[in-house]
């Protein structure tokens, strides 16, 4: 398709769509130009603009598709699968000012929020009221709830919440006209028509752009409880993965793995000792309940699957501030990593859990042909 090309003229009917001042300068169109994906930058947009509305962002989308300019929406811009990054130049929507939470409806267990908040801010709002919002990426104090959804993010608790689309039941979407239009509400059940709402999630802003967001909230349960296993190696931590649950009859919220390289990097990124530092591989495993006797039984159970698949030892963390110094571990690898070794290319792949060790396995024999290291750690 040939797309239009923005020029002076046309950037000044742009502005005066827009409350807020329009960008094309060199600094802010490279910074646009890129997420966190490494070492892929498409193209430049030619302008970036910071919607307050729904309005605006209709204003703009109507603008565009009158003079066939290409539309990239834009989150945080912290993702790992070039979901921000243009394709083609024209204009990068970014929804950093579009950071109110709207509703709280505690009675329904829904929030209404746009697309730019933070998703840690939505988890925080949720957990003062007992509650808890399943969504939880490990970049969740800077990733906005708009990017997750159209990336449709997993996590770290993605095990037994899933991910970000089974928490979402309303959207409100731009269409490429500029139309305004809803999909799905505040119903558990509605079977009324096509799943448009799932059809949005995911789809990285090609279907539509997402305004409004309705999620749902959960029940907190009442405890937690963190199991740290060190192993010899990770081909044996990775291995031990798919019997985990089928051993122990357990479902874990969740369950991360960390080769030794990983583990190092962030203990000496954030100047912290951890158990078997010198441990081949980590895997943490969480189960939530709301009674002590059966979470206890879950641990152990777990904590006894993964000693039998080659496990050193299970260290229990059941209280938050271990808890809390673990997932910071594990959440601060990908800065860690970055800290070390300025020049890395960083993955974000996905197979089912089976075909973990042969990804692994491969990966390595990859590196070891080109000379390179791997590091290896994420949702196992």
């Amino acid at each position: 398709m040939n797309y239009g090309r923005l020029n002076a003229g046309l950037i000044e009917e742009l502005q005066a769509l827009l409350k807020i001042p329009v960008k094309y300068d060199e600094e802010s169109l490279d910074r646009y130009s890129r997420d966190e994906t490494a070492e892929l930058r498409a193209v430049k947009p030619e302008v970036v603009t910071f919607p307050v509305s729904t309005q605006e962002v209709s204003e703009i989308m109507k603008f565009a598709n009158r003079h066939l300019i290409p539309v990239t929406p834009r989150g945080a811009g912290t993702g790992l699968s070039g979901g921000a990054v243009p394709s083609c130049r024209g204009i990068v929507m970014s929804f950093e000012k579009m950071n109110r939470i709207l509703e709280f409806d505690e009675a329904n267990m829904m929030i209404t929020v746009e697309p730019g908040v933070i998703t840690g801010e939505i988890q925080k709002l949720a957990d003062r009221h007992n509650l808890v919002y399943g969504g939880d990426p490990c970049s969740s104090e800077s990733s906005s709830i708009g990017g997750n959804v159209a990336e449709n993010a997993g996590g770290n608790k993605v095990m037994k919440y899933g991910p970000t689309g089974y928490h979402v039941y309303g959207l409100e979407v731009v269409l490429p006209s500029g139309e305004v239009t809803f999909f799905g509400g505040k119903r558990l059940k509605d079977v009324s028509g096509l799943d448009f709402v799932h059809l949005m999630v995911g789809s990285e802003g090609t279907l539509g752009i997402v305004t409004k967001i309705t999620l749902r909230l959960l029940p907190k349960p009442k405890y937690s409880v963190a199991l740290l296993v060190p192993y010899p190696d990770i081909d044996t931590a990775i291995a031990a993965v798919p019997g985990l649950m089928s051993g122990s009859g357990v479902v874990p919220t969740s369950l991360e793995f960390m080769d030794g390289s990983s583990i190092r990097a962030t203990c000496s990124f954030l100047n912290i000792e951890f158990p078997y530092a010198d441990a081949g591989a980590h895997l943490i495993i969480e189960v939530e309940g709301n009674s002590k006797d059966s979470i206890f039984d879950d641990y152990v159970k777990l904590g006894e699957a993964a000693i039998e698949a080659g496990g050193l030892e299970a260290f229990v963390a059941d209280n938050r501030n271990t808890r809390d110094k673990l997932w910071k571990a594990r959440k601060s690898i990908a800065e860690a990593l970055a800290a070390i070794s300025p020049v890395h290319s960083m993955e974000d792949v996905s197979v089912p859990m089976a075909n973990i060790p042969k990804l692994i396995k491969r990966s390595e024999e990859i590196a070891k042909k080109r000379g390179l290291e791997m590091i290896a750690f994420g949702h196992a």
